[in-house]
């Protein structure tokens, strides 16, 4: 019961894993007629690539725990 940092970090390991997949997936996906489309995917692009980075920073971190 003392080791209760690996199993919150491998929870937040794979938070950030789903939120910058679906951001990536989101960002390919057309968008709708009104809407600026290029500005939505560089968004949705960012918030896909930095959920990834933080994944990488925490897989690490997990690893080396």
């Amino acid at each position: 019961m003392s080791n209760w940092y690996e199993p919150i970090l491998f929870g937040l390991t794979l938070i950030f894993f789903v939120l910058g997949m679906t951001s990536i997936i989101m960002g390919a996906l057309p968008q709708p007629a009104g809407t600026n489309s290029v500005q939505s995917k560089v968004e949705y692009s960012f918030f896909g690539l930095s959920g990834l980075a933080v994944f990488a920073v925490f897989l690490y971190a997990l690893c080396t725990a």
